[in-house]
């Protein structure tokens, strides 16, 4: 696998951005339509950034999509945020407590 294919690169990539980071934060803990995000952002991001940046989301696998009528309401997926900065703490800092202690919890889930 070369460093451009490594999935904590991409999930780097995809918090690198701040329209990104500000959506994630407006759809954590509730379910949030793309109108409403957008009212959020309080005219500072247009309907369709808004909606390709959820696109960046969605293929990412960080947010959570339920379809009611014609509406798509989006919520952030925190079991994998957790997962993936989880990663990212035992591949950069292995010798902290913390990595550590994420180190035990997968081998205690069968990951090693």
């Amino acid at each position: 696998m070369t460093q451009a294919d490594s999935p904590m690169l991409s999930f780097a990539r995809v918090l690198s951005d701040g329209t990104r980071q500000r959506i994630m934060q407006t759809c954590c803990c509730c379910w949030c339509s793309v109108s409403e995000i957008v009212a959020a952002m309080e005219g500072e991001v247009s309907q369709p950034t808004v909606s390709h940046h959820l696109g960046v989301l969605r293929q990412a696998g960080l947010v959570e999509t339920r379809k009611e009528g014609r509406q798509v309401f989006y919520t952030l997926d925190q079991s994998r945020i957790a997962t993936c900065c989880g990663e990212l703490l035992v591949s950069l800092a292995p010798e902290t407590a913390a990595a550590e202690a994420m180190q035990k919890i997968g081998a205690t889930n069968g990951r090693a």
